[in-house]
């Protein structure tokens, strides 16, 4: 049986808390034999600036490095607002995604049957939603230089941040989700804003390119980001893959993020180009809330996002799609079961703390490996 190292960065607010749940299931994968992983543990974000004076250190980088999967949890808080914006929590993260080449983020959306009243939308409109949103990671407006702040005098400043992207980018992410897309409904959304930014007539060019010369077989359509946002929370099943750049991918992952019903539900996947030799690729795996100080250490985050980044861990970096299932199945059943953490919980449910949702899905998985 193959060992796989995995690095695991908890961070910050309640990302160590949903990570001890991820660690419960790890350690009894390797205990009962199913799977080998070798693990070692870092700091990032805050709890790196308090120890290092740096957002992520060149020992935990290395790691990061040699890792086959780094599985994290979130970062900053108002602890860390007055830091250097250089050393600032988030830039841990982003350090992370640009030395790994993370080019490519995934975001899956799924609405599960038993969350579609949890919903900020109607029933009818969320249930059975199984979408996924590929943001571009590693370009556009958040690595785009110029990016400065300058003193005009009289009181009076000026910001520039600068969006960038060159072809071979475009046809990178947009292969990822043509070749997703043929695994799932066969159907890739692009999102731009072609009419007001030189980035999206470009990157609609590009797209659409790809699509004509490499996957004629995939249905391609194009939307205006603010259009498809607008689309997300009025009929939202009507996409399946939807590809978008580094901002538009931030926002409107995040809407369908409460369109599963809590920030807390959904996972995210970023991977880097696979090794023509090794056939492996670098990987980190997150859930897309943050760090939600305010309930950290009360024993109330949801650790479902945390536990179904790993699940994509699983299928994506070691080809356990099975386990994967699984796992999605065993969180299912609880679900099913009414048991609730404060974010999801409604009338008629069972209230649950991080630890007793941990422990609940673990022992789903275990029957299902009976």
């Amino acid at each position: 049986m193959a060992t796989h190292k995995l690095l695991l960065l908890p961070g910050d607010g309640i990302g160590p808390e949903v990570m001890g749940e991820v660690k419960r299931l790890i350690d009894w994968l390797n205990a009962a034999g199913i799977a080998k992983f070798e693990i070692d543990t870092g700091l990032v974000g805050g709890s790196a600036y308090d120890a290092h004076k740096v957002s992520i250190s060149e020992g935990d980088m290395a790691k990061a490095k040699d890792a086959d999967a780094v599985i994290f949890g979130a970062v900053g808080g108002p602890k860390w607002d007055a830091v250097p914006y250089e050393v600032r929590p988030e830039a841990g993260l982003l350090r992370l995604r640009k030395d790994l080449a993370l080019f490519a983020n995934l975001r899956p959306a799924v609405c599960y049957p038993a969350l579609a009243d949890a919903s900020s939308l109607k029933r009818e409109a969320v249930e059975g939603l199984d979408i996924v949103i590929v943001r571009e990671l590693t370009g556009g407006v958040y690595f785009g230089e110029p990016k400065t702040i300058t003193d005009l005098g009289n009181g009076q400043k000026r910001a520039i941040d600068t969006q960038v992207y060159d072809t071979y980018e475009i046809e990178r992410i947009g292969r990822v989700a043509f070749e997703l897309a043929r695994k799932r409904k066969n159907k890739v959304t692009s999102m731009e804003k072609r009419n007001v930014m030189k980035s999206g007539v470009l990157w609609n060019e590009v797209m659409t390119a790809v699509h004509k010369r490499e996957y004629p077989d995939v249905t391609l359509e194009h939307q205006l980001a603010d259009s498809g946002g607008m689309m997300l929370v009025k009929w939202p099943k009507q996409f399946d893959v939807i590809v978008t750049d580094n901002l538009f991918g931030d926002m409107l992952s995040d809407i369908a993020a409460m369109l599963t019903g809590s920030l807390g539900m959904l996972p995210s996947a970023s991977l880097g180009e696979v090794d023509v030799k090794t056939k492996k690729r670098k990987a980190l795996y997150e859930p897309v809330h943050g760090s939600a100080p305010d309930i950290a250490g009360k024993g109330l985050a949801n650790p479902i996002a945390m536990i179904s980044s790993f699940g994509m861990a699983l299928r994506y970096s070691f080809d356990m799609g099975d386990l994967a299932d699984k796992v999605d199945q065993a969180i299912a059943a609880v679900l099913a079961s009414g048991l609730r953490t404060a974010d999801i919980k409604s009338e008629g449910t069972t209230s649950a703390s991080t630890t007793q949702m941990g422990e609940a899905i673990l022992k789903e998985l275990q029957k299902l490996h009976a």
